[in-house]
């Protein structure tokens, strides 16, 4: 055999093995990424925030099922849920069963394209194209309604076009959130302005990450914004990091925290599930992520690298 024809086959067995690790084992690698945010009004207590997305439950899921089931155990004082919770007409009650316990945690939740559409099969290579020639494809319609109306009835609050004060670990949240951009369902003039001044907190939640609804979320003086959608670019590089985020957010922000201007946090969930036709994952575990948020203290916010030195992960 010629030098090139092993160097061929070399690439070949290499590739195969990525692939077969990143179906076979890294998408069910189920971690819990913690991160401490300096985000709250001085003189506040600590507030946990469980932050769940992009779930995209099928029935047969129960590893993912038993492992969501387990984070009751970290007994959050606030869960947000970011959407895409839906992969199949039939997840509804598998998503139920799996929020178990942290449906009786005080939540906030929005929906993505995957609450409203079902997936379907896509060329991988369109998720590298600039996203002014992509063609929209949707599947039929999931029951997204189903799933806000038991959401509601455990006591969980819709922020789709909505703000609400909460109180949250006793102490004052102001909240608010959008329908999902990725879609241009988002209407943000329907939410626009400050929130509440004495919250010691003000949270916005999104979909889709994209800069447009970014900035005037830190022009009202939000503190933090969580949302979803990226997957974390779910086939990253080593040494090189997501090479898409399915959005107009740099690759650099694809998930976990970062700066959005002079004083808003940001923090990018990279989600739990895949679409069934792509359930690939390498570098990018799934991943939920329990935020404790601390007040803010000394000059100014910690920087974005400072925090990420305090992030840790621990898989579950």
């Amino acid at each position: 055999m010629s030098t090139a024809a092993r160097l061929a086959a070399g690439t070949a067995t290499l590739g195969a093995a990525a692939l077969g690790y990143a179906v076979g084992i890294e998408r069910q690698h189920w971690t819990l990424r913690e991160a401490e945010l300096p985000v709250l009004a001085p003189g506040s207590k600590p507030i946990r925030v469980l932050h769940i997305s992009d779930v995209h439950m099928l029935p047969g899921q129960k590893s993912k099922q038993r492992w969501i089931a387990a984070l009751g155990e970290h007994e959050p004082d606030l869960v947000v849920n970011t959407g895409d919770n839906l992969a199949h007409p039939q997840a509804v009650p598998y998503v139920l069963r799996a929020y178990g316990s942290l449906l009786d945690r005080p939540g906030v939740f929005i929906f993505g394209s995957n609450d409203y559409y079902a997936p379907k099969p896509k060329n991988p290579a369109r998720y590298l194209m600039p996203r002014g020639k992509k063609k929209r494809i949707h599947g039929r319609h999931l029951p997204w309604r189903d799933l806000r109306a038991a959401f509601i009835e455990h006591g969980w609050l819709d922020l789709t076009h909505t703000r609400r004060s909460l109180r949250i670990a006793g102490q004052p949240v102001f909240a608010a959130g959008i329908d999902d951009p990725h879609l241009r369902r988002d209407r943000y003039g329907e939410i626009a302005g400050p929130g509440d001044p004495d919250a010691v907190l003000r949270v916005g939640i999104t979909h889709s990450p994209e800069p447009r609804i970014l900035d005037p979320f830190a022009a009202d003086g939000y503190d933090l914004v969580l949302a979803g959608h990226t997957h974390g670019g779910q086939l990253r590089i080593p040494g090189v990091g997501a090479l898409v985020t399915n959005c107009e957010l740099d690759r650099s922000r694809a998930r976990g925290v970062s700066r959005w201007g002079a004083h808003m946090w940001l923090h990018v969930s990279a989600g739990l599930g895949t679409s069934p036709y792509a359930p690939a994952r390498f570098a990018c575990p799934p991943e939920a992520s329990l935020l404790t948020l601390v007040p803010r203290s000394g000059p100014g916010p910690a920087t974005a690298e400072e925090t990420r030195r305090k992030a840790g992960s621990t898989v579950r």
